[in-house]
């Protein structure tokens, strides 16, 4: 099992002067992650996506942990692809920039929002989104290995151009992409890439997830030059020696994302302004059943939250499930830069090392 972080750059009531200060806390709590034996840093992209996401450029960030840092991976998850987006000579530049200048630690995964906010602001043909995406997908290697790169298809004409720099890692960098929807898990595995998933649901649902992604990697015609069997999903994570206290920020923290991105991705609507959705704490006795269903029989394996007894258990029930990674989301928009790297360092010490 692999241990990774996963950034949303989330910020309940933002200022210019609070956005700041969480770009300068993300970054150092992405170094302590390197220090800590984390695997990766995941950050997405994201655009107008007030308070759920303020990750507009990724590969600035990107960069920024790159150079603060030595050991620990450095992950797009994802970039955008369709055209209006990004045109996909400028990511394949792009990230093969940041593998040469981090050492060869970049993974890539792709994907193409399903949020009307991003759609509509960049003006996208959004009949036509998932083809764009594959358009491009299928390209981006491709421009990796070739000396001279020319494309004629249906959304991109590249007349013959060589595309530099090249990434350096050979082939390429591990291909990933985003799995949103439950189906699409196992269309991701049948391109012969890696899975990044949203956490939800029960083990057994999970459980026939993986059992489905596997069983289409294996017959798989990869979009690249390399398979990457790889499953990971995206818990909601905050692990305090204090139980209590863990649960009390991290399942706050768990809710502002999950209806947050509800707002964003689920209501059919384009929201402004400050989200109409629940900060504070949970009172006491919904706290005490929130915390009686952690880890019980049936309940949803969706997050790690509690003191590191509690988290042991739960990512082992990730571990019996078969997934690969825990990209872990303790960067909420509700919990504190110091929880954050308390949970950090307390996960770090007192859970990784029993799932070495």
């Amino acid at each position: 099992m692999k241990f990774s972080v996963f950034y949303e750059m989330q910020i309940a009531d933002p200022t210019r002067e609070r956005e700041a200060q969480l770009f300068r806390d993300c970054l150092e709590q992405c170094v302590l992650a390197d220090q800590l034996g984390y695997h990766c840093v995941w950050e997405v992209e994201h655009h107008g996506l007030f308070e759920y996401s303020h990750s507009s450029a990724p590969e600035v960030f990107l960069s920024f942990v790159a150079a603060r840092t030595s050991r620990i991976r450095i992950g797009h998850g994802v970039t955008l692809l369709p055209h209006r987006y990004n045109h996909p000579i400028r990511i394949a530049e792009r990230v093969a920039t940041l593998d040469i200048l981090s050492g060869g630690r970049v993974n890539w995964g792709s994907g193409k929002s399903s949020s009307l906010v991003e759609q509509h602001a960049f003006e996208n043909d959004l009949t036509t989104l998932h083809d764009q995406w594959l358009e491009a997908v299928e390209m981006i290697p491709r421009m990796w290995s070739a000396d001279v790169f020319s494309h004629e298809g249906r959304f991109f004409k590249v007349p013959p151009t060589q595309i530099v720099p090249k990434p350096l890692q050979y082939p390429h960098p591990p291909m990933f992409a985003a799995c949103s929807k439950p189906d699409s898990a196992a269309a991701v595995g049948r391109l012969g890439l890696g899975a990044l998933n949203f956490a939800f649901g029960s083990d057994d649902y999970l459980t026939d997830k993986v059992r489905e992604y596997r069983a289409a990697i294996d017959k798989s015609r990869p979009v690249g030059r390399q398979k990457n069997d790889h499953f990971a999903c995206t818990p909601a994570t905050l692990v305090l020696g204090d139980d209590r206290k863990a649960a009390s920020y991290g399942l706050r923290g768990a809710r502002f994302f999950a209806e947050s991105l509800g707002k964003y991705y689920l209501s059919g609507t384009r929201p402004t302004g400050r989200l109409d959705v629940p900060r504070d704490f949970f009172s006491d006795g919904d706290l005490d059943d929130a915390m009686a269903m952690r880890n019980a029989p049936g309940s949803p394996v969706s997050s790690i939250v509690g003191d590191p007894a509690c988290a042991r258990e739960t990512v082992a029930r990730f571990v019996d499930i078969g997934v690969d990674e825990l990209i872990l989301v303790m960067q909420m928009g509700t919990v504190p830069h110091e929880l954050v790297v308390e949970s950090l360092r307390t996960f770090a010490e007192e859970v990784m090392p029993h799932f070495a």
